[in-house]
C-alpha cells in the first residue's frame, strides 16, 4: 500500500465554483481515514488570460454584456450562486467584486507553493475576491495576503518587479489543455481519476477511497464528470 495520495486541483481565483469545490474536497478529507497522507497541489488555470479591467464595471454588468442578456438575468444568476455558496458555509458578495486579471494571483500561488503555503494563500485569495471585494490584481492586496501567511516580503517584492513564475502559470495551463480541461475546478487523483466541477462531497469521498485503494495508474478516468458546478471560458454553469 502506498503512503501518499496526490490530488492536483486546477482552478482560478475568479471562479466562484472553485471556492465551493475547495470546501467540498476539504469536507471529504475530514471523512477520509488517510487524510494526513493526501498531498494537495494547486494548479493555475486562467478563465480569461487576456482580461483587462475597465473602470468601475460591476460583475453583474460584465456578465450581462458578455452574454448579451439583461441585468436582471445576471443578478438572478449571481443570487443563485450566492445561495449555492451558503450551502458550503461560504459568504459571497458579488456586489463588491472587483473584476481583475488573475495572472499575478497565480504567480503568488507559485511562490506559496515553494514554501508549502499554497492552501493558505488560495483560501485568502478566494476570500479577497468573492467575499471581501478586494482587487486580486493589486499588489497591495497580494502583498498583504503573502505577509499574512508568512511569505518572505523580499520574495514578494521580487514578484512585483519581474515576471517570475509566469512561465509556471502558462505550463500549468498547458497541462490542463493536454488533459482536455475546459472548465474549473478540475481535480486529478494520483493521475488515475478526475472530477470535474464542484461535485457533491460524496463524489470526492468515493474518489479518494478508490484512488487510495488502487494506487498509481496512468490512464485518467472521469468520476462525477459534469458541465455543471464549474466555470469555463464561456462562463459558469
Amino acid at each position: 500500500m502506498k503512503n501518499q495520495l496526490k490530488v492536483q486541483i486546477w482552478s482560478d481565483v475568479m471562479c466562484p465554483f472553485c471556492y465551493i469545490g475547495k470546501r467540498k474536497i476539504e469536507e471529504a478529507l475530514t471523512q477520509f481515514t488517510n487524510k494526513e497522507s493526501v498531498d494537495i497541489e494547486w494548479k493555475s488555470f486562467q478563465l480569461d488570460a487576456n482580461f483587462v479591467a475597465t473602470g468601475d464595471e460591476s460583475l453583474a454588468e460584465h456578465l450581462a454584456e458578455k452574454y448579451g442578456r439583461d441585468i436582471d438575468w445576471a443578478h438572478t444568476m449571481l443570487e443563485n450562486m450566492t445561495q449555492n455558496a451558503k450551502n458550503s458555509g461560504l459568504d459571497f458578495h458579488f456586489e463588491k467584486a472587483i473584476l481583475a486579471n488573475s495572472l499575478n494571483a497565480h504567480r503568488l500561488m507559485h511562490l506559496a507553493k515553494k514554501h508549502n503555503l499554497s492552501n493558505e494563500v488560495k483560501e485568502l485569495l478566494f476570500k479577497a475576491y468573492l467575499t471581501d471585494g478586494k482587487n486580486v490584481n493589486d499588489w497591495n492586496t497580494l502583498q498583504e495576503i503573502g505577509q499574512k501567511v508568512g511569505l518572505n516580503n523580499d520574495e514578494i517584492k521580487q514578484l512585483i518587479d519581474s515576471d517570475i513564475y509566469t512561465k509556471e502559470v502558462i505550463q500549468d495551463q498547458k497541462e490542463a489543455q493536454s488533459l482536455g480541461v475546459t472548465g474549473v475546478p478540475f481535480f486529478v487523483f494520483d493521475n488515475k481519476y478526475a472530477v470535474s466541477g464542484a461535485q457533491a462531497t460524496e463524489v470526492f469521498s468515493k474518489t479518494l477511497e478508490k484512488a487510495w485503494e488502487e494506487g498509481n495508474f496512468n490512464n485518467l478516468q472521469m468520476q462525477g464528470s459534469s458541465e455543471n458546478n464549474s466555470c469555463g471560458i464561456d462562463g459558469c454553469n
